[in-house]
């Protein structure tokens, strides 16, 4: 552990060093000023942070542990030296013990509110100084090792995203139809997903899914389900089938705690090119849109009960008559938030309003742009948003 002793006093140093030598501290540095400090810290001599500052415990911030700072001392004083280490985001986690010769409570409180975790008062105490130190010690040692575990559990969210995106299917631009989707995860992972599948020929599987909640414990379901969704397109093939598949798989996802059940929405359809045909089942999902190439918009049906929520569920197969020129939309309900109504009709009109420009003349990327483009409407959560994109040629 290294500890840095800032005095304007050489004597009250000489007397610090000692008794932390006594007590197995030998690494220690000095300062007789803030300027000083600053310079150990690796600041500039207005306290200030350099563009090129490196990583705290390491470089010019010589891995000081503990700081003992004397509070009265000329130009810069320890209570605006605290203050501008805390402003630090590579050092505010070094505990500063303040040292004072004055009683006075508003200083005292002064110093605590510019970061510093201590103080000790002079004539210095050698046991109350020695058992000071040890706390500040534990209080770091502590916080940097939730320091470490934070920056672990980034880097691991990171290859889960990494995972998750890759698992996506690439877009498709084939003669008859071509797909698409744009992915907006509120966090590092989703709950949303989607997939498509070439049936045959002239057929597609095409499908939006929505676990319950976001972050990692929807994403982690959520993954469980493309696999099992992965499956069932290429074996099961009919939409009714697929969902009851993916229902009963979902049943799988046991956990300790009785009260926690995860559950989906999804949207499930199959597009035949030959028959001019979509059919598709709504588990509990947002209905899409269908976008004509004359402008004229329709809306899928409603959907049943949600996946997982039931051993058996009930579903129903409707079907939209599909033409060269149209445009279908599928979408989880982030969607939602891009609309100011909160009541379930309004909002599905609103959000209809919203996407009836976007027909199939506006690339993706000028829709991604015109919806994401912005802000949130003032009150939203932000959410996992998703929006998959077919055209019929």
């Amino acid at each position: 552990m290294r500890i840095a002793v800032v005095d304007d006093n050489p004597m009250n140093i000489t007397v610090v060093k000692e008794i932390l030598k006594r007590a197995g501290y030998s690494d220690m540095l000095t300062a007789s000023s803030g300027v000083e400090l600053f310079a150990l810290l690796g600041l500039r001599a207005d306290g200030s942070e350099p563009e090129d500052a490196k990583v705290a415990g390491g470089g010019d911030s010589h891995g000081i542990d503990l700081i003992l700072l004397d509070m009265m001392m000329p130009g810069v004083d320890g209570i605006t030296a605290c203050r501008h280490i805390q402003q630090s985001p590579r050092l505010r986690n070094i505990p500063i013990i303040m040292v004072t010769a004055i009683g006075d409570s508003k200083k005292l409180a002064e110093s605590l509110d510019a970061g510093a975790i201590d103080y000790v008062t002079k004539p210095i105490n050698r046991i109350e100084l020695l058992a000071r130190i040890r706390v500040a010690l534990r209080l770091k040692e502590q916080k940097d090792w939730h320091k470490e575990r934070d920056r672990r559990m980034n880097e691991e969210l990171l290859l889960a995203r990494e995972v998750q995106y890759a698992a996506l299917p690439q877009p498709v631009d084939d003669e008859g139809i071509a797909i698409d989707a744009i992915y907006r995860p509120s966090e590092e992972l989703s709950g949303d997903l989607y997939a498509w599948h070439r049936i045959d020929d002239n057929r597609y599987g095409i499908a939006v899914i929505d676990a319950m909640g976001h972050g990692i414990s929807s994403s982690l379901a959520s993954m469980f389900i493309a696999s099992v969704l992965k499956e069932a397109m290429t074996k099961q093939v009919e939409p009714k089938r697929v969902v009851k598949e993916l229902n009963r798989r979902s049943q799988q996802l046991q956990f300790a705690d009785q009260l926690i059940q995860y559950y989906f929405t999804g949207l499930y359809m199959v597009v035949d090119l030959n028959k001019g045909v979509l059919e598709y089942v709504n588990a509990g999902h947002p209905p899409g849109l269908l976008i004509r190439g004359d402008g004229q918009v329709e809306s899928f049906a409603l959907g049943g009960a949600a996946i997982g929520l039931f051993s058996e569920i009930a579903t129903e197969k409707h079907a939209l008559a599909i033409r060269p020129g149209d445009r279908i939309l599928l979408f989880t309900d982030g969607m939602y938030d891009l609309v100011g109504s909160d009541y379930e009709e309004d909002r599905e009109a609103s959000l209809t309003e919203l996407l009836r420009p976007f027909d199939g003349r506006t690339p993706v990327k000028a829709i991604e742009e015109a919806l994401f483009g912005g802000e949130l409407r003032e009150g939203a959560e932000a959410d996992d948003r998703c929006i998959v994109i077919v055209d019929i040629k």
